[in-house]
């Protein structure tokens, strides 16, 4: 099984060939057609992505992934939308979700958006990494500084690990929007910014600061 995927789309001829093709490729499918159910079988189920379509009956799919994250689930979401404005598209992934995909779309899209969050978000080995008294494990998804546990978000997650795998190399803001985000954000390297300032207030709370500006270049993190 290539990993277990939530479903929610309210049009039901939509709802019915996403998930046969994705079963069809190997993966374990669910489905729920509203917010209410979406938010319920993302809490119980446990799945490993959930393709979440933004415009729901009963509420919208961004206010479902606000009630997932403020509830400490941290499943990786990608978004099926008719809307690609920059402005939802900002809202989507600073909430917390993953990528969107824009209606209408290829199956093929699809599946491969799917397989590339689940390879970002699933590591298959086990992998601690470190930078002075941080640690961040990627099989648990625990990140100390200290003593003190961290609670990072999903994308912060990625971002943190991005920079961790590169620790003492100067990453620009569209190496890490590549690594970080793939192609899901349109070269937008304002989202960059953004999580490094969300980062650095959680990870750079005690001294010494460990994530740093090169200016005119990018980021890097060090002792």
């Amino acid at each position: 099984m290539r990993g277990r995927l939530l479903v929610v789309e309210d049009e039901p001829s939509i709802r019915e060939l996403l998930c046969a093709s994705l079963r069809f490729a190997g993966f374990a499918v669910s489905s729920a057609a509203t917010g209410s159910e979406a938010l319920e079988a993302a809490r119980t189920g446990a799945p490993d992505l959930v393709l979440l379509d933004v415009m729901l009956p009963d509420r919208d799919g961004f206010e479902v992934v606000r009630r997932l994250r403020s509830s400490g689930v941290r499943v990786p979401v990608l978004y099926l939308t008719a809307r690609d404005g920059a402005d939802d598209r900002v809202t989507g992934l600073t909430i917390g979700g993953d990528g969107y995909i824009t209606k209408p779309f290829s199956l093929e899209e699809v599946i491969a958006r799917v397989t590339a969050v689940l390879r970002r978000t699933r590591p298959g080995e086990s992998e601690q990494l470190t930078c002075g008294d941080l640690s961040l494990d990627v099989e648990s998804h625990v990140v100390r500084r200290g003593a003190r546990v961290i609670e990072l978000s999903p994308t912060e997650f990625r971002l943190l690990h991005c920079l961790l795998r590169n620790s003492g190399r100067v990453l620009s803001k569209a190496q890490i929007l590549d690594q970080v985000w793939s192609h899901d954000f349109d070269g937008d390297v304002g989202v960059v910014e953004s999580y490094i300032s969300y980062l650095r207030r959680k990870v750079d709370a005690s001294e010494p600061r460990l994530i740093h500006t090169v200016r005119g270049i990018g980021y890097m993190i060090r002792p």
